[in-house]
């Protein structure tokens, strides 16, 4: 398992953000007539329900301070649609608001550290959304990523003791971004209260799921597990930043506390517009028919390319081996060959996608392609490559 952490003398220096670094090739990708299709980042380009845009606009919660814990209204949207899509119910505390959750990921281990001091490390997939390992190391913590199995499930035997008793917690995400693949949550719910270490599920891609039902480490019970939720994807909300996380109440309590005193508060029209869409399920129905074509297509293009694309068990990503020269793209120094396939469709087909290395050196050799662009827009990186 890699280990990565922080001297606490040594003054902190980001790190580029993985995506400036896609720069000069998308200047590339850009030069073609109708410019860059860009499936690089998973920000959705559908629209969202029309009734989430009229609520924005007549919430008329503008002049107050909103609640940090969640507004009525958005707590009662989140708890029924966990109870229509996981048949679990959650009370009142047991249920808060978060601004999006990708501050949430990030500051969960500033916080818990704060809480126990003695511990200092944070158990995260290997192959991984970049913000579990950032959240870490912005808390001067160690980041220890657990490799998954074949079957892609995390290989909680694989991490060893002196990583547990220093453990602040354990991330599983499910479906996997960047893989797709799908966790046992029954597992790893069962492995942090074994370990008495509190397990946060992120489970924002849950709606897209397509092999089987969407699931939450909820459906295994409350105790010891939190689970992370958020409205970006499954209702094209990702420009609100509004979520929520639902578990365990002695977690979920000290967290709504902390944020209290930092202020952290959803926006008042944002969490009407929030609850609005959660309140609705049939946009959700359609935009799963529109990922799951568009995965289909897109795996269909890169196939006739020679490109070997297989479709996930959930998420709109498909994570796909490049071949060892790269498809014959540009490879600099230190480069694996995902970054020769990401140079080669970009001058190719005009598309952006992202090298495996942005989520972690397992990801070495591979790329994510986010189906994230209308179905036009594949359709004309599939007339550039082809014609």
């Amino acid at each position: 398992m890699k280990t990565v952490a922080t001297e606490p003398t040594i003054p902190f220096d980001p790190p580029t953000y993985p995506y400036d670094r896609l720069a000069p090739i998308e200047r590339v990708a850009n030069g073609f007539d109708g410019g860059v299709v860009d499936l690089s980042i998973g920000t959705p380009c559908d629209p969202p329900p029309a009734s989430v845009i009229e609520a924005l606009a007549n919430s008329g919660a503008e002049r107050g301070y909103p609640p940090s814990i969640g507004s009525a209204r958005l707590l009662e949207a989140a708890r029924d649609w966990m109870a229509r899509r996981f048949l679990v119910r959650v009370e009142s505390d047991q249920l808060a608001a978060c601004i999006g959750t990708k501050e949430l990921v990030a500051g969960i281990p500033q916080w818990l550290r704060l809480r126990h001091p003695t511990r200092d490390t944070v158990l995260h997939p290997a192959t991984a959304y970049p913000t579990y390992e950032m959240g870490a190391l912005l808390a001067r913590c160690r980041a220890v990523a657990v490799p998954a199995r074949p079957d892609g499930t995390l290989a909680l035997e694989a991490i060893e003791e002196s990583d547990i008793e220093r453990a602040l917690c354990l991330w599983s995400n499910s479906p996997s971004n960047p893989t797709g693949a799908l966790d046992d949550l029954k597992g790893v719910a069962e492995w942090g209260r074994r370990h008495q270490i509190p397990v946060f599920s992120d489970e924002c891609y849950c709606e897209f799921t397509w092999e089987g039902p969407a699931r939450s480490i909820l459906e295994h019970g409350l105790e010891g597990v939190v689970a992370v939720h958020s409205i970006s994807k499954r209702s094209n909300c990702a420009g609100l930043r509004v979520g929520f996380f639902a578990g365990d109440p002695d977690p979920v309590h000290y967290l709504v506390e902390v944020r209290r005193h930092a202020g952290f508060m959803v926006p008042g029209p944002i969490q009407l517009a929030g609850a609005v869409a959660l309140e609705d399920d049939e946009h959700v129905r359609v935009q799963r028919d529109r990922y799951q074509r568009r995965l289909l297509r897109f795996a269909a293009i890169l196939d006739d390319l020679g490109v070997h694309a297989t479709i996930p068990d959930g998420g709109f990503y498909l994570w796909v081996t490049a071949p060892d020269d790269g498809f014959g793209g540009e490879m600099h120094a230190g480069e694996g060959p995902e970054w020769g396939l990401t140079r080669a469709l970009a001058a190719r087909g005009g598309v952006l996608v992202s090298p495996g290395e942005f989520y972690g050196t397992s990801g070495i050799g591979k790329i994510r392609v986010a189906l994230v662009a209308p179905d036009e827009r594949l359709e004309l990186v599939a007339n550039r490559l082809f014609h």
